[in-house]
């Protein structure tokens, strides 16, 4: 038996041996540095797989939203490397349909989940593209940037959201997406109903009235299946003039968090929820 011990320990031994793989130490030193969340904001599998690229230089320090700006300079310091720029995303909700301006078409009961209610015939809003309010957006979100307001809608902090994701992966209406905050100019909506039924479905549906494609800069804005759409590929061109006739207020200007509506556009002072509409 102990001569056995000692040859399957002399066999471990040579096969630690000759399969061990080095690693670079500095790796463990730069995943220390991250904030361990694992969000794959940075289009990693996690913060140990973005540490190995640092490291290995496939990926700039700055590509790490989560992280504070300090720390990633930091990082970049430490490795001896440029620290690279990354603007600034934020996910942005293209619908504006609070339970005091859209309509609802049926009372919904059932599990407290968005996912639920729209395998339920859509969800109870009237509005087929609508959010339905029910804030698994804000449970996905793990860094506490997304809050229900008073008329379930979601609202996102722009200076708590790291553009991880998750919000844009769980809405089953896919109203979210990632957006950088140059992109000021921004339709708040995504019902491509005609306009006087998505008139009927909410207060601030876009109408596709084409105002804000005539105002704005040459090619800028487009109608397409009754939906007000912007092209961003010249967003340099955009400004407050696409707003200031917008009437139902669909379509904004988003500046240092807030946003703001043209004009021209009807102000909304209900503060109770609409009643379920009637047949």
């Amino acid at each position: 038996m102990a001569a056995l011990g000692g040859v399957l320990a002399w066999v471990l031994a040579a096969a630690n041996k000759r399969l061990y793989v080095w690693e670079d130490p500095r790796i463990d030193q730069v995943e220390a540095l991250l904030p361990s969340s694992n969000c794959g904001a940075c289009g990693t599998a996690g913060c140990r797989n973005f540490a190995e690229k640092v490291v290995a230089g496939g990926i700039e320090p700055a590509k790490c939203t989560v992280n504070a700006p300090s720390m990633n300079a930091y990082i970049a310091e430490f490795l001896g490397v440029n620290m690279g720029t990354l603007e600034k995303r934020v996910a942005r909700l293209a619908c504006a349909g609070g339970r005091h301006v859209a309509k609802m078409r049926a009372h919904y009961e059932g599990l407290g989940s968005c996912r639920a209610a729209a395998t339920v015939s859509g969800g109870g809003k009237a509005c087929a593209w609508g959010c339905l309010g029910l804030g698994d957006c804000a449970v996905a979100c793990g860094f506490d940037a997304i809050q229900m307001n008073g008329f379930d809608l979601p609202i996102v902090d722009p200076d708590r959201c790291t553009a991880c994701g998750d919000c844009v992966d769980i809405c089953p209406k896919d109203l979210f997406s990632l957006q950088p905050v140059a992109h000021k100019l921004w339709v708040a909506c995504k019902n491509h109903a005609d306009g006087d039924t998505a008139e009927r479905q909410c207060d601030v549906a876009c109408t596709a009235c084409g105002k804000c494609v005539a105002d704005a800069a040459p090619g800028l804005i487009r109608l397409d299946n009754e939906l007000a759409m912007i092209d961003y590929s010249l967003n340099t061109k955009a400004s407050k003039t696409a707003i200031q006739r917008c009437e139902s207020g669909s379509i904004v200007w988003l500046e240092d968090g807030h946003f703001q509506k043209g004009l021209t556009a009807k102000k909304i002072v209900r503060v109770s929820h609409l009643p379920v509409m009637s047949e």
